[in-house]
């Protein structure tokens, strides 16, 4: 991935407010999208799908934050774009910049600390840096990801009362456990948020508002077929994929390799490597070009989504990307019982169970390929994203 630094960007008069703007008319604007990743980075969530879809639309710019020194003991993925902190770096057409403080708040999940966490909030919502703001004051559209971004939304509102202000709730705030003031302080401005796009109707539950809140998935690249190929398989042979780190279940890997050892698993970007009590037929790769991932998913006879725990969200069986995917390619997918919802082509076990795990894969391998799922491209769900209140399956009944 190659960067070009650009520390000194040039400012350009900010459009008409979109406010004042008909809907259909929403091109050429200036987006903003605040969010704790960074676009730069290899891995890509549903944020850097959206961003691409806005750098094709007007002129766009994406602010990363919760970031500092002590992002080094969490293994941050954006430690490696470190020495471009605190600059702005332009990227595939996208103005970035990542926010690096000498230390960053965060959930100390000790009520005994919760005032000075407080505090750690309070001022950090209170010192963006300069380019923060100036972005904000130019922007038509800003875009908040679920998270520390939250902080932002009141300087937003003061700053540029006539931006809309768009939430892409990605994540329930409950489910990545952010801090009593992330959560209080959401529940407090959510109201007066222009829209909010839950990536599940699921999450409604938690929206302390109604009249602006809807429903609009992930989507998928419009081209997502035609990459997938050619396969990345040998001819012959069963092949099953797993893709991602996220509640990654080793435990999975080991107990199916060893029921189904005709059977080759191939496990993608899970954060390690072989574990103890893989079979001979477990293939670990690390992080891998999302190209080639596609290749790797629509070429395997079932999907996996391991996650550790039955505890799971209910909302990841509508947000999973990998899911997503997998129903894109009528991939048939094994997954806990908990994220099967509605879908006719996942199979559900228990995590930890070896028969239920043995009797879900076998389902897998009877079941025919079928799309059961509509899937909108990226286009169409920035789309929906921006403007909700045009497309009626978007709207939530309360």
């Amino acid at each position: 991935m190659s960067v070009s630094d650009s520390p000194a960007v040039a400012e350009t008069p900010a459009s008409p407010p979109a406010a004042a703007r008909p809907h259909a008319a929403r091109r050429n604007l200036r987006y903003l999208v605040l969010s704790a990743h960074d676009y730069r980075t290899p891995r890509r969530a549903n944020i850097h799908f959206i961003t691409d879809e806005l750098a094709k639309r007007g002129t766009t710019r994406f602010f990363s934050l919760r970031y500092s020194r002590l992002s080094r003991l969490k293994h941050d993925m954006r430690l490696p774009l470190d020495d471009t902190a605190n600059s702005v770096v332009k990227h595939k057409g996208v103005e970035c910049y990542l926010w690096r403080t000498l230390v960053h708040p965060f959930n100390t999940r000790r009520r005994w600390l919760r005032p000075v966490e407080n505090a750690m909030f309070r001022m950090y919502a209170r010192n963006p840096p300069e380019v923060l703001e100036r972005w904000i004051r130019e922007s038509d559209v800003i875009v908040v990801e679920s998270g520390t971004a939250v902080a932002f939304i009141r300087l937003a509102k003061r700053l540029n009362p006539r931006a809309r202000l768009v939430y892409r709730a990605s994540d329930g705030l409950s489910t990545i456990d952010v801090a009593e003031f992330i959560a209080r302080e959401f529940d407090d401005v959510c109201g007066t948020l222009d829209a909010i796009a839950l990536v599940s109707p699921v999450m409604a539950d938690e929206i302390n508002s109604q009249h602006n809140v809807y429903h609009v998935g992930h989507g998928v690249d419009p081209g997502l077929d035609e990459m997938g190929d050619p396969s990345p398989y040998p001819q012959a042979g069963i092949h099953a994929v797993s893709v991602g780190s996220m509640l990654f279940d080793p435990e999975f890997i080991a107990q199916a390799s060893q029921a189904f050892p005709e059977v080759t698993f191939h496990v993608i970007g899970s954060g390690r490597g072989a574990m103890p009590g893989y079979g001979d037929n477990v293939v670990v790769y690390g992080e891998m070009k999302h190209a080639d991932v596609v290749r790797y998913i629509k070429h395997a006879r079932f999907g996996i989504a391991p996650y550790s725990s039955e505890q799971v969200p209910a909302y990841l069986a509508d947000s999973s990307m990998k899911l997503l995917q997998y129903d894109f390619f009528g991939l048939p997918a094994v997954c806990p019982h908990a994220v099967v919802g509605t879908y006719a082509s996942r199979f559900g076990y228990t995590p930890g169970d070896a028969d239920s795990i043995r009797t879900a894969i076998q389902q897998a391998l009877d079941a025919p390929h079928v799309r059961y799922r509509e899937c909108l491209d990226w286009p169409q769900t920035t789309d929906r994203l921006l403007d909700p209140e045009r497309y009626p399956e978007t709207h939530l009944e309360h």
